[in-house]
């Protein structure tokens, strides 16, 4: 059995009426971070004497390392907050990239900035590089908020570990996400010792301002993004399960309803972060493309079961009340530059493809979907494609392995054959990693500029 849900001229309406593609605000903002980090630097520089001796070297090593480390702490956190400008106009694959980066980064200058600071203090008491240990431990029990410091520390690495790759898979989806909330309280402890121990702090009232300031807004947006613009959304808005669809084998869509849902500002290609009251998956959240069109009174997201939180949908009750945050995601008719589209999709990439296909603006013609899959019965949707497709006079395209397992081929020159001017065409694309970056090549091989290559991955 299959759902449809109607509404494709008046979500196409929603969208753009003339093309007129949405810069990313990217370049603008790594040119500020950058910016940020040479004034950190200048603070550094401006209250750091002479450097005559070894220790003094050392412990003005400490403190630069300390300093980008704590703003390198407001950046993850920042990064964290959801703010619309960056999830839905950088994206959000593309923002987890840079927190996951910037993660990395100030886990290495906390290491050196420990390292370092307790050296030099061993070698300003007369000791040697063996008393660091004996140092650390002094350093905790005497001075200001050392306490909390070493704690936010130790929190700080065990959130790194549990993020390695090998390890978040071990762990799970769940674990991992409750785990790294700890963040928050890692930077909180943590900061308070370098208003109180840091010397850029004790002799620049400024300084002192701009960090009550930087980490001031990052925690404003925080708590509205995190937390009053959630509450707000799912109070207006009172969601909840209407049904629960089997659309192939391993595959469901979950119908839901709510009060003026057309309101949240979702467009096609945009996910949600799902939250099911139900039990098992009350504290699980997860992020889920929408399937189709927002309707006024109607979402609906199109899940395979590949782990316990998937697998767990199809046995949702009607009723079942849903918490949701978002809408997430720049793969929207906004990148949209040119007048022909060509969408790409995965296994159950299919979901934002599907949405795309009925809502982008476009002429007969101007619009192609390429639907890969392992069998035909994989094929998700199929119906309601089919179906667009012909009231569109759009093109609809599927790639399956053949009856003894061999992959089709989906190369520059199969691409080029099939769509002659595929290098004139935006492409949108959802699909595994594996996947998607061979597209990504072949589209190259093709000559589509990257520029025009719409790519967000919710690995995340």
């Amino acid at each position: 059995m299959t759902t449809t849900l109607a509404g494709g001229r008046a979500a196409r309406r929603q969208t753009m009426r003339r093309i007129r593609p949405r810069r990313s605000p990217a370049v603008p903002l790594l040119i500020v971070l950058w910016a940020g980090a040479a004034a950190v630097l200048w603070l550094w520089w401006d209250n750091t004497p002479s450097l005559a001796d070894t220790t003094s070297k050392i412990l003005a090593a400490g403190r630069i390392t300390g300093l980008l480390a704590g703003y390198l702490m407001a950046l993850v956190v920042l990064q964290m907050a959801r703010v619309p400008a960056l999830e839905r106009r950088v994206g959000t694959d593309r923002v987890a990239r840079w927190h996951a980066m910037t993660g990395r980064y100030t886990l290495c200058l906390v290491l050196a900035h420990v390292f370092l600071t307790m050296w030099g203090y061993a070698l300003q008491a007369g000791k040697t590089l063996g008393d660091i240990v004996q140092q650390t431990t002094d350093s905790i029990n005497q001075l200001p908020d050392m306490g909390k410091a070493a704690i936010g520390t130790g929190l700080l690495f065990l959130i790194g570990i549990l993020s390695i790759g090998g390890v978040r898979r071990l762990i799970g989806y769940d674990t991992w996400y409750h785990v790294h909330l700890l963040t928050y309280a890692s930077v909180y402890l943590t900061f308070w010792h370098q208003i109180t121990t840091g010397n850029e702090f004790a002799v620049e009232p400024t300084a002192k301002t701009f960090w009550y300031g930087l980490y001031g807004v990052v925690t404003a947006l925080v708590l509205w993004y995190r937390i009053l613009t959630p509450i707000r959304l799912n109070l207006r808005h009172r969601m909840r399960v209407e049904a629960v669809i089997e659309e192939t084998p391993g595959i469901v869509s979950v119908l839901i309803g709510g009060r003026k849902l057309h309101r949240m500002g979702a467009e096609a290609g945009h996910f949600f972060r799902w939250r099911f009251k139900a039990p098992g998956m009350r504290f699980s959240s997860h992020p889920y493309s929408l399937s189709a069109a927002p309707r006024p009174d109607m979402l609906r997201i199109t899940v395979k079961a590949i782990g316990d939180h998937t697998s767990r949908l199809r046995e949702l009750q009607p009723g079942t009340k849903v918490w949701a945050e978002g809408p997430y995601g720049a793969m929207t008719a906004q990148r949209r530059s040119r007048g022909k589209v060509l969408l790409v999709a995965g296994g159950v990439g299919i979901t934002p493809m599907r949405a795309l296909f009925e809502t982008l603006p476009g002429a007969t013609g101007d619009i192609t979907l390429l639907y890969r899959a392992n069998t035909t019965q994989d094929l998700a949707l199929w119906g309601e494609l089919a179906k667009i497709a012909d009231e569109r006079g759009a093109r609809l395209m599927y790639a399956v392995n053949s009856p003894d397992g061999e992959r089709p081929d989906i190369s520059a020159e199969s691409l080029q054959r099939k769509i002659p001017d595929v290098d004139n065409h935006d492409v949108f694309m959802c699909g595994p990693p594996g996947f998607a970056q061979s597209v990504y090549e072949a589209l190259r091989g093709a000559g589509v500029p990257a520029r025009r290559i719409h790519h967000e991955s919710f690995e995340m």
